[in-house]
């Protein structure tokens, strides 16, 4: 089950980010399948902290990529200055590949902000996309050129990269009312479902069955999902989570397809 969770992991959705502001270089997966792995999913981690654990063991099993060091602490005089989340050899090429990796659901509200990534946010508005890229552009890949990294990559006997590439796992939901062929290529490859107002879920199937993941939950196969509820019940769930300023990922179930949205309390 674990490897079939990994694999879940290398399939989902890549947002590829190559644009004249972001002008980043994007990993790819080299269509590999991971067959056999040591890989134990961690379940009690954060979602973040899943995705790291999912990416160092596809690096640790790759026949394409050897992974030389992951989560490297750079330290300067006084304080800690960042941290590179892997340096990998691509083995065919050779190259040294820094590579940072993000894993988020963003929600599309378009009466936010003026650019494209400005409109993708977190379920509960906590962060967007655009807070994510301007964090990789500003500080993290330019975390690699300061001396102290440099010192710290020569002292491991690791070749400075001469590439950063971006790993950013998207799941992306629209409103219900938009369709996904309104957005560019790129989005539309990495929507998965849609969102709705919590007024609204009174319109959903009264005949479906409903389940409600926790977030730690989020990255399994909706399969690997044991406890299945009627819409009355998921209903109440819901109503409890929107009364915490909370909005909950669902997945709702008929005889012929699986679809997942989140109830927003905003």
């Amino acid at each position: 089950m674990n490897s079939h969770i990994l694999n879940s992991f290398i399939n989902a959705p890549e947002l590829k980010i190559t644009s004249e502001k972001y002008p980043f270089e994007n990993f790819s997966f080299l269509n590999e399948m991971i067959t056999t792995s040591e890989f134990n999913f961690p379940e009690q981690l954060v979602l973040g902290m899943q995705a790291e654990a999912c990416f160092e063991a596809f690096l640790r099993s790759s026949k394409n990529y050897k992974l030389l060091v992951a989560n490297l602490q750079i330290n300067g005089a006084k304080e800690t200055l960042g941290e590179l989340d892997y340096i990998a050899k691509n083995i065919q090429s050779e190259e040294i590949i820094h590579i940072e990796l993000a894993c988020k659901f963003y929600l599309y509200d378009e009466n936010l902000g003026a650019t494209e990534e400005e409109k993708w946010i977190g379920p509960n508005r906590k962060d967007s996309l655009f807070d994510k890229l301007e964090k990789v552009k500003l500080k993290q890949f330019p975390l690699l050129q300061k001396a102290e990294t440099i010192e710290k990559l020569h002292s491991l006997n690791i070749t400075l990269p001469t590439s950063q590439q971006l790993c950013l796992k998207a799941f992306l939901f629209i409103p219900k009312k938009i369709k996904s062929n309104d957005f560019s290529l790129n989005y539309t490859n990495c929507i998965v479902g849609y969102w709705i107002k919590h007024n609204d879920f009174v319109a959903e199937e009264s005949e479906a069955l409903y389940a409600i993941p926790t977030k730690k939950e989020w990255l399994l196969p909706p399969r690997a999902i044991a406890a299945w509820h009627s819409f009355s019940e998921i209903k109440e769930k819901v109503e409890l989570q929107i009364k915490n300023n909370k909005s909950p990922l669902i997945y709702k179930k008929t005889p012929h397809k699986m679809e997942r949205f989140f109830v927003v309390w905003w």
